[in-house]
């Protein structure tokens, strides 16, 4: 597959910079390499990049000795929004090998405080120490000093440059890749079912567009969605926000931000408790959204945050409903979605992937639950697609793309699409961890155009593609979670189980009847009643001709009748204020369709089978679920009986054949 900007200019340049671990090999070990490659592949492009006005700098800087505050000035003398004060390079940092550490500090000190920021997050200046502790500190830096076109790539091949390099750190140190970036053709077919429905209002002239990505990682879906729509408008002002959690991710985002003089912001920091794009910040709502948060990851660390949030009703972002603790998916669409622009002033579309925990996980009026419900009654959903296994580095299961929208074409008005891509695949040539398929250009092209027709092809029976889509509405994910009791049904009796579960029974231990009740009810032992009145009679009358009492304290009767009573089909039913008890080993469940009558279905799918079955209406609950496999299953019939038996025969014969020749 040819990728956009996957040609030998970022795969060199990728080479390159990793042979730099040969030098660290012994001194560091392999999970500490980025520690050292990453911030100094920053470095050296920001000093690439600065190369054409430096001497600019230096003398404006010169120029205006005794102003504090030069960054404007020195800003339009860099023809960048970076810049640095000192007389310090790669080029002269080579050229004194004695003094390379303190230079390189100086270099480091000079550069503006944006820059200065994004170095911090590296750590450093522990980085210089241990280098030139390690006496490999001017042999890095002459390392980097060789490589000269780190300016020459644009942010998308800079962004597969770093994409290797922090796949081959996390292969190293068991970190989750993952958590970093996507494989670009995933981002691209991500951006192009978000973005290309609207690439006739994309068009418009003077179009300023706001996209938001609340874990951006090293800022590759960011980069996707600009390059998708300047694509399709080439003069629309694009404006690029983010969060990221992750230090070393958000420097490099940051950096490219800053080569790149790209609009917008992102900041450093957990977007759950510390949301850096919430009301009073510099923007608060945007046009498109997209993430790949974290599979599985918990939220136990900002609980009490999220949680007092969560108090807050829709008056926060989490109004919906809180996931569980050990997966904060769901917080991440939550936090999305109280971002879009209000339908009335043209609305927002997003995009997230998830793997198959957020379809289906949590009962009915679980956290998760109550957030699909909300998402289905706003009519959020617009679609989701199914993409194939095998995809990314850290993990082989199964993905999706949930697409959402507060302003969906009217057609789809309580309508959700459901596309199964999962076959739109190609293998590729070298497995990477754990990622051994891609999705090729064409299949990119072809899963966009099918998702943008769903409707039509779902229509028509003829079509290629009609068993890949199904239309649901809104309201076919939820149902009504019934509660059915059976009759508790017992006998009564006294076997050696029964005296022996009476004298460890808890409700009894400290009750000072319990030695005289046991001994009085071995008299008894082999006994059976079929009716509670009848086992009473006879426990009373043994127990008092022992000279012990019946207990009045209601635990201990309890736990008398725990012991003596088995449940039996045959049995009794049992009754407690005239109401029948129900059984907990015969309770079942039934989800039915929101809008099938319950009366009807019971009737017609329970009754049939036990009659004597009723509805615990107090315990009923509503769910939603997107049972997405269910709706695609195709049934396989198992083969022939014949052609087993044929293919068994077969190998038989192979068997013997070999077995003779051993034996010969």
């Amino acid at each position: 597959m040819s990728l956009p900007g996957s040609g030998p200019t970022h795969t060199r340049m990728a080479s390159d910079i990793w042979s730099v671990a040969d030098l660290l090999r012994g001194d560091y070990k392999r999970h500490e390499y980025g520690q050292v490659i990453l911030p100094f592949t920053v470095l050296r492009r920001l000093d690439t990049v600065m190369e054409p006005t430096r001497e600019a700098v230096r003398a404006r800087d010169a120029r205006l000795p005794e102003i504090g505050n030069k960054r404007i000035l020195l800003e339009r003398a860099a023809e960048l929004p970076f810049y640095n004060r000192s007389q310090q390079s790669f080029a002269t940092l080579i050229a004194d090998p004695t003094s390379v550490a303190k230079n390189l500090r100086d270099y480091v000190n000079g550069f503006s405080e944006n820059v200065g920021e994004i170095l911090a997050r590296f750590d450093f200046d522990a980085t210089i120490t241990r280098l030139a502790s390690a006496k490999l500190l001017y042999r890095v830096v002459g390392r980097f000093a060789e490589m000269k076109d780190l300016d020459k790539l644009s942010s998308h091949d800079m962004g597969y440059v770093f994409e290797h390099l922090i796949r081959k750190f996390a292969e190293d140190s068991n970190e989750t890749a993952g958590e970093h970036f996507t494989p670009r053709e995933v981002i691209q077919l991500m951006v192009k079912l978000l973005i290309a429905p609207d690439a006739e209002a994309v068009q418009d002239p003077g179009k300023v567009i706001n996209v938001l990505d609340p874990a951006c990682g090293t800022g590759g879906m960011l980069t996707a969605a600009q390059d998708q729509i300047t694509a399709i408008n080439p003069d629309a002002r694009v404006y690029l926000f983010g969060q990221e959690l992750n230090g070393e991710s958000w420097a490099i985002c940051q950096s490219d931000m800053l080569m790149s003089a790209q609009g917008g912001t992102v900041a450093f920091g957990n977007s759950f408790s510390d949301d850096a794009h919430g009301a009073g910040s510099s923007r608060s709502t945007f046009d498109y959204m997209l993430a790949n948060p974290p599979f599985g990851v918990e939220w136990k660390k900002v609980k009490e945050v999220v949680e007092d949030e969560a108090e807050l009703g829709h008056g926060g972002r989490f109004g919906a409903g809180l996931p569980r603790i050990n997966d904060g998916s769901f917080l991440f669409l939550e936090h999305m979605l109280s971002k879009m622009v209000p339908a009335e002033k043209g609305g927002s579309r997003l995009a997230i992937v998830f793997n198959g925990s957020p379809l289906f996980t949590g009962a009915a009026e679980s956290g998760e639950s109550k957030i699909r419900q909300w998402i289905l009654e706003m009519d959020y959903l617009e679609g989701i697609v199914a993409l194939p296994d095998q995809l990314f580095y850290n993990t082989g299961i199964s993905t999706y793309f949930w697409i959402l929208s507060n302003r969906k074409r009217p057609a789809l008005k309580d309508k959700v699409v459901l596309l199964d891509a999962r076959d739109q695949w190609e293998k590729m040539r070298k497995s990477l961890g754990d990622k051994r398929k891609q999705i090729s250009e064409p299949q990119i092209d072809h899963v966009a155009e099918v998702y943008a027709h769903a409707l039509d092809i779902a229509a028509d029976p003829e079509h290629t593609d009609h068993a890949k889509v199904k239309i649901f509405r809104t309201r076919d994910f939820g149902y009504h979670r019934i509660t059915v009791e059976r009759p508790l049904r017992q006998r009564f009796e006294i076997t050696d189980d029964t005296l022996a579960a009476l004298e460890n029974a808890r409700a009894l231990a400290r009750w000072d009847g319990r030695d005289v009740l046991v001994e009085a009810l071995r008299s008894l032992n082999g006994s059976t009643w079929w009716t509670k009145r009848e086992a009473a009679d006879a426990l009373r009358v043994a127990v008092a001709g022992a000279g012990g009492f019946w207990p009045t304290t209601a635990s201990v009767v309890k736990g008398i009748w725990g012991a003596v009573a088995v449940s039996d089909p045959e049995g009794e039913v049992q009754k407690a204020k005239g109401e029948i008890l129900p059984d907990p080993d015969l309770r079942d469940y039934e989800n039915i369709p929101l809008d099938e009558d319950i009366d009807e279905y019971f009737a017609r799918e329970v009754t049939p089978h036990v009659s004597d079955a009723w509805i615990d209406r107090d315990k009923t609950k509503v769910g939603y679920e997107i049972p997405f496999t269910r709706h695609f299953y195709v049934y396989t019939p198992p083969r022939p009986l014949e052609e087993i038996d044929a293919e068994l025969r077969q190998l038989e014969e192979q068997i013997q054949k070999l077995l003779g020749q051993v034996a010969g």
